[in-house]
C-alpha cells in the first residue's frame, strides 16, 4: 500500500505504519456508536448543589488557590470563517442596483442578514470597519445604502480589508468598553485573574494553527503590560499548535489511500481530539478548560467565573479523598470495611458502577481493583440545561467490555436511527458546554499519561470534500469525548449563563457580549 517514499514521510511526521495501518482499518470499519444506557440527569449523574453548599465548596478553593499550580487550557485554533456564513452568501448573491437590503433577506428567507444589519453599530468592530471602508473608498459616503452595507461587509471579510475571515475567533473584535475594542484572546486573559490564577500569576495555554501563531504574539505583546499593571497580575501564556504526529489519513469512497495531486498521502489535521496531546505536555495540578468564544463582557464575568471556583472546589474535595484513599491502599493491611468504603465511595460519588460479583472478590483483589478504579484523572464538568443549544450530553455509557460509567457524548457518536437510543436521546436534560476542571496528577504527585485513558473506538468518521473528491476522513475521539472516556468523571449544575459562545457573528449582539452603559 505505501512506496518507500510515504514510509519516510509518515515516520517523519513522528507516525509508524502501524499507526497508519489501524488507521485506514478503523476507516474502512465504520465508527462505533456509543451504547448509551440511560440519560444522566440531576440525582442520577448530575450533582445540583444549595447556595450554601456553592459557598463552600468556592471557599474551599480559594483557600488552596495560591497553594496550586493553576492553569486555564483554552483550544483557540482555527479561523472564524463559519461565523461569516450568512455575510459570505450575502457578498455572493445581493446587487445593490437590483434590490434592496429588505427584498434581498425577503426573497433569501435570510433573517440574520436583517439582524445584522439593524444592529450594525451595536458591534464591537463598527467604527474599526467604517474607518477602513472609508479608507479604502474615499466615495463612500456617497454611495447608495445598499452598496454601502455591501461595501461594509467587504471591508470586514476580504484580503484588502480587514480579512476577518482570515482570522481566528481569538483575535477577533469582540467586546467594546468606551472607545477600548477587546479580542476573545485579551478577555480570556482577564478572565484567569478571576479564578485561574495564584499568588498574583496566571499560566494560560492557548492552542492556535502555526499560520496563527505570530499574530497571537503580536497582540499579546500589545496588551501584556497594560493588563498586568491593571489587574496586578503576571500572565505566563504560551502556545502551541496540533502536531504532525496527530494528523490522519483520508480514505476515497472506494477505500484506497487518498493522495494528492503530486502522489504523496494527505494527512489531516485530526479534529480537537488531537489536543490530548498538547494538553498531556503540561504539568499543573489543576487545569481549566474553556473554548475561545465562550467569554463575556468584564462585569458579568466575575459572577460567571464563581461557578468556575465551585467546579475546582469540588474538584480539590474529591482528589483529596481519593487521594488519601489511595495511600491508605498502599499500606500492608486494608481492612474489609475500607474496602467497602472506598467502594461506595466509587459509586456514589463518582458514579463508577461496581462488578456485582465484588463482594466475592479476595481481599487482595479488592484492594487491586479498587486502586485501579480511582488512581485515574479526575474532572469536574459543568452541565447546563439544554434549552435547544447544541453541545455533548451527559450519559451513562457502556463499553465493550460491559463497564458502564458517565461520559459526555456528540450525537454524531449516538446510533439516532435506534429507537431505543433516541428515546434516551430525547429524555437528555443536560449538556457540556465544555466547561471542565482536570485534575491530572497522581496521589504522588505525578502526573498521569493521559494517552492511556483514551477509547480510541470513540473516533469520528466524516465526509469531508478535498479538491472535488469526497474522502472519508478520520478524527480522533474527541478531547472531552473519548480522549477522556477512562477519566473519573463528575458532572455538576451550572447555570446556562455560564455559555455564551459565539457561533456566528450576530451572537456578539446578546447581552452577555455588550457593555450597557
Amino acid at each position: 500500500m505505501f512506496t518507500e517514499k510515504d514510509i519516510e514521510n509518515i515516520q517523519r511526521k513522528g507516525i509508524t505504519i502501524d499507526e497508519v495501518n489501524a488507521q485506514v482499518a478503523r476507516i474502512k470499519n465504520g465508527m462505533s456508536h456509543s451504547n448509551l444506557i440511560a440519560t444522566a440527569t440531576i440525582g442520577k449523574g448530575i450533582e445540583s448543589y444549595s447556595a450554601n453548599e456553592v459557598k463552600d465548596f468556592i471557599g474551599l478553593y480559594e483557600s488552596r488557590q495560591n497553594h496550586l499550580s493553576t492553569l486555564k487550557f483554552v483550544p483557540a485554533s482555527g479561523a472564524a470563517t463559519r461565523m461569516f456564513k450568512f455575510l459570505f452568501q450575502f457578498l455572493k448573491i445581493f446587487d445593490p442596483s437590483k434590490e434592496s437590503i429588505e427584498d434581498y433577506a425577503e426573497k433569501n428567507n435570510d433573517a440574520l442578514i436583517k439582524k445584522f444589519i439593524s444592529n450594525l453599530e451595536k458591534f464591537p468592530f463598527y467604527n474599526q470597519v467604517l474607518s477602513k471602508a472609508k479608507k479604502i473608498n474615499s466615495s463612500f459616503d456617497n454611495l447608495c445604502e445598499g452598496e454601502k452595507y455591501l461595501q461594509f461587509v467587504k471591508t470586514m471579510l476580504d484580503d484588502n480589508g480587514l480579512h476577518y475571515s482570515f482570522s481566528p475567533k481569538g483575535l477577533l473584535p469582540f467586546h467594546k468598553y468606551g472607545d477600548d475594542v477587546i479580542t476573545a484572546f485579551q478577555e480570556h486573559l482577564f478572565e484567569s485573574t478571576l479564578y485561574a490564577s495564584s499568588n498574583n500569576k496566571a499560566n494560560l495555554h492557548f492552542t492556535v494553527s502555526e499560520k496563527h501563531h505570530p499574530y497571537f504574539i503580536e497582540e499579546l505583546n500589545r496588551i501584556k503590560q497594560g493588563l498586568e499593571q491593571k489587574t496586578n497580575t503576571t500572565f505566563n501564556v504560551s502556545f502551541s499548535c496540533q502536531k504532525e504526529a496527530t494528523e490522519t489519513i483520508a480514505l476515497t469512497e472506494e477505500g484506497s489511500v487518498f493522495r494528492k495531486e503530486d502522489g504523496s498521502v494527505l494527512f489531516r489535521p485530526a479534529g480537537h481530539g488531537a489536543l490530548l496531546e498538547n494538553l498531556n505536555d503540561l504539568n499543573n495540578d489543576l487545569i481549566f478548560i474553556k473554548n475561545v468564544d465562550n467569554i463575556v463582557v468584564a462585569n458579568k464575568n466575575i459572577e460567571v467565573s464563581e461557578y468556575k471556583k465551585l467546579l475546582a472546589g469540588i474538584l480539590i474535595k474529591v482528589q483529596e479523598q481519593v487521594f488519601t484513599f489511595l495511600n491508605r491502599l498502599d499500606e500492608d493491611l486494608v481492612l474489609e470495611k475500607e474496602l467497602l468504603e472506598m467502594a461506595m465511595f466509587l459509586s456514589n460519588k463518582m458514579y463508577v458502577p461496581i462488578e456485582e460479583d465484588f463482594e466475592d472478590f479476595t481481599l487482595e483483589e479488592k484492594r487491586i481493583y479498587i486502586k485501579e478504579k480511582l488512581n485515574r484523572p479526575i474532572r469536574v464538568c459543568g452541565m447546563v440545561k439544554n434549552e435547544g443549544e447544541p453541545g455533548g450530553g451527559p450519559f451513562l455509557v457502556k463499553d465493550k467490555n460491559g463497564a458502564v460509567s458517565l461520559q459526555i457524548v456528540e450525537f454524531a457518536q449516538i446510533n439516532i436511527k435506534d429507537k431505543g437510543q433516541q428515546e434516551i436521546v430525547k429524555n437528555a436534560t443536560h449538556f457540556n458546554p465544555t466547561d471542565l476542571v482536570c485534575g491530572v496528577k497522581n496521589y504522588k504527585g505525578e502526573k498521569f499519561n493521559l494517552k492511556e485513558f483514551v477509547d480510541p473506538e470513540a473516533a469520528f468518521i466524516t465526509m469531508k470534500t478535498q479538491n472535488g473528491t469526497d474522502i472519508k476522513a478520520l478524527e480522533l475521539p474527541g478531547l472531552w469525548n473519548g480522549s477522556m472516556a477512562y477519566w473519573n468523571s463528575i458532572f455538576v449544575e451550572v447555570p446556562l449563563n455560564t455559555f455564551n459562545p459565539v457561533k456566528t457573528v450576530n451572537d456578539l449582539l446578546k447581552s452577555a457580549h455588550q457593555v450597557m452603559s
